[in-house]
């Protein structure tokens, strides 16, 4: 989504020093009615992690949204914001004993786990709670795969929920993850089958499963032209309705990317453009913010975000784009060099659009000397 008109009023009034990231809340609040309205029956918990500014988190507990929280910390910031401790969840399997006992006196009553381990730890800590297990899947079609870290092979997630019972938890469901910025409409389907199995088979050790938790995965926009949100509710809807038929369970998503991505844009400067030999057709362009200001996620190219400048009518020839800091790493297209004018010359502004996910927490406090990325909300 191109720059609102709303953030393009702000940088030309305001005219912020260095690199600086606006989010316009009207977009964001236009996204959550969007979800709502597509997914009626499902809850949606905000996944705090992608962009935890106040304003965005009041704004989406005043329309009523509920709060995925990987941290004591976020699941202050939701109660901060006004989300009562029931519409949050503690969405991290890898928590501290410590901070479970902390989540659960502040009145979070459910949460993740991938392990028997994770489940001892939960029972010990807040004990009676609803916990939830994670399953893995493969994450093909998303753009940022998360397919190891977090998640149990489906096969072992009977016994996870099994202990879970003997200690005195409610085993309540099963989550899963289809990866982040996926463009396959058909990702759910393999998930929600691996889900209704574990339902089947908690159901012959008499215990019913509540929820499926269909995790985030909902994308941005960026140079490509992705589905629509009213296109994945009915993939997800047509999904659960060929595994559970009419037993639908309890149903929640954890939108992050797909609530706020495309509600911000970064304001860039032009540092540098220069070429590393004299026959060179390739131009290296330094921008003012790199991996390590805020655009971590160009991590091997994977979110490739729209660049605008104001040059953009003038002839184009590919560049490679690298940020200010004095790391090798900090390249962030390299392999796929990006068409800029080749007018582009040094103090330039440049807009670095659907930038309002997973940048300004991404954002080294101070690496080089270089100030955390400054943010506006508006």
């Amino acid at each position: 989504m191109a720059a609102t008109a709303r953030i393009l009023d702000f940088l030309r009034d305001r005219r912020p020093d260095g690199p600086c990231l606006v989010v316009d809340l009207e977009v964001i609040a236009d996204n959550y009615r969007l979800f709502a309205r597509s997914m009626p029956d499902t809850r949606i918990f905000y996944a705090v992690k992608a962009n935890p500014a106040p304003e965005i988190l009041s704004l989406l507990a005043g329309l009523g949204s509920c709060f995925d929280t990987a941290s004591v910390p976020e699941i202050e910031m939701a109660l901060n914001a006004g989300a009562t401790p029931d519409r949050i969840s503690f969405g991290n399997t890898i928590k501290k004993e410590r901070d479970i006992a902390r989540a659960h006196a502040l009145g979070v009553s459910l949460f993740a786990v991938d392990s028997e381990e994770e489940v001892e730890k939960v029972a010990r800590a807040a004990p009676g709670a609803k916990v939830f297990c994670r399953i893995l899947t493969d994450g093909a079609g998303a753009e940022w795969p998360l397919s190891r870290k977090f998640g149990c092979e489906p096969a072992m997630a009977v016994g996870v929920l099994l202990r879970a019972h003997e200690l005195g938890l409610n085993p309540y469901g099963i989550s899963f993850h289809v990866g982040s910025q996926q463009t396959r409409l058909e990702a759910w389907d393999s998930a929600l089958g691996e889900a209704k199995a574990i339902f089947d088979a908690m159901q012959k050790h008499g215990i019913v499963l509540q929820m499926v938790n269909l995790g985030g995965g909902f994308p941005t926009r960026y140079l490509r032209q992705v589905p629509g949100t009213g296109s994945y509710a009915n993939a997800i809807h047509d999904a659960l309705t060929k595994h559970f038929g009419n037993a639908i369970p309890e149903t929640i998503i954890e939108p992050g990317r797909g609530m706020v991505g495309n509600a911000g844009v970064i304001k860039s400067e032009v540092v540098l453009v220069s070429k590393k030999h004299a026959n060179d057709n390739i131009r290296w362009v330094y921008l003012d913010i790199g991996k390590f200001g805020g655009l971590a996620e160009t991590m091997d190219e994977a979110i490739r975000y729209p660049i605008v400048t104001a040059r953009d009518g003038d002839a184009k020839a590919p560049c490679i784009i690298a940020g200010p800091t004095c790391d090798s790493a900090d390249v962030l297209y390299e392999k796929t060099p990006y068409d800029l004018p080749v007018t582009l010359s040094v103090g330039d502004e440049v807009l670095i659009e659907a930038a309002g996910a997973y940048t300004t927490t991404y954002a080294s406090v101070a690496f080089n000397g270089f100030s955390p990325l400054q943010a506006y909300v508006i």
